[in-house]
């Protein structure tokens, strides 16, 4: 049986899923990505191929040790994708963007699809249905917006997430999930209904590990799949392994 590890390296969070014969296993959060961390993971699973979606500066000794291990791929610019980026710099696509719209079209081919990430940062991201990735747009994610209040004001205290507040806030701390959790709900449903005026129908993925404290919020339809950028990693490791 044919294992594949595919590792997300996040700003917020380092991740690994892992593959058994195309099928979902599970996934790990990794406490750190030293070398041995990697090594370890490796022992234990023994994987046939693996990939790398780095968003950060990570040791350039795990790419040397993945390769050495496994049929390693490390997802970039001259990595063969199943879509085009008519866009104008495509060498600056974050890696992450790119995997989200590999799941994207090889769920949904042929079809238009907005895939929405809610993570350090939330990413808007479209690709229409002649898979040609158009952009879309990047604002702050939940966590940067609580801590910008925090450390940009003299009083407002740094708070832990949550889903029990209500629309009209009764103390410091509802006041700021209100306005946070339901002022990014109000943003993701207004771009949707920007999106919707230009090109009527469309797929609309939700994903990030931020999702639970906004899909309750959403009025507009919506697919959630948190392991939505594995799926299009290891889509990606298929291709280029």
């Amino acid at each position: 049986m044919s294992t594949t590890l595919c590792f997300d390296f996040g700003n917020t969070r380092l991740k690994v899923a892992i593959f058994k014969e195309n099928g979902f296993q599970e996934q790990i959060v990794l406490e750190n990505a030293k070398p041995e961390t990697i090594t370890e993971l490796l022992a234990k699973w023994n994987p046939d191929k693996t990939i790398l979606s780095s968003v950060i500066h990570h040791d350039p000794a795990i790419e040397t040790i993945l390769a050495a291990k496994s049929k390693f791929h490390l997802l970039g610019p001259t990595t063969k994708i199943n879509f085009t980026t008519p866009v104008g710099k495509p060498e600056t696509i974050g890696a992450d963007r790119l995997a989200l719209i590999a799941a994207a079209v090889n769920l949904y081919p042929n079809q238009h699809n907005l895939v929405i990430s809610l993570g350090t940062c939330i990413t808007f991201n479209f690709v229409n249905n002649q898979h040609e990735f158009l952009g879309g747009s990047i604002s702050p994610g939940m966590q940067m917006r609580f801590r910008a209040m925090h450390e940009q004001t003299a009083l407002l205290p740094l708070i832990t997430p949550s889903n029990e507040f209500t629309l009209v806030g009764y103390d410091t701390k509802t006041n700021l999930l209100s306005g946070v959790i339901l002022g990014i709900s109000a943003e993701i449903d207004g771009i949707i209904t920007a999106y919707e005026a230009k090109y009527a129908n469309f797929n609309v993925l939700l994903t990030g590990g931020d999702i639970c404290y906004f899909a309750p919020h959403l009025k507009k339809r919506i697919f959630a799949d948190q392991n939505l950028i594995f799926k299009g990693l290891y889509a990606i490791c298929e291709t280029n392994n």
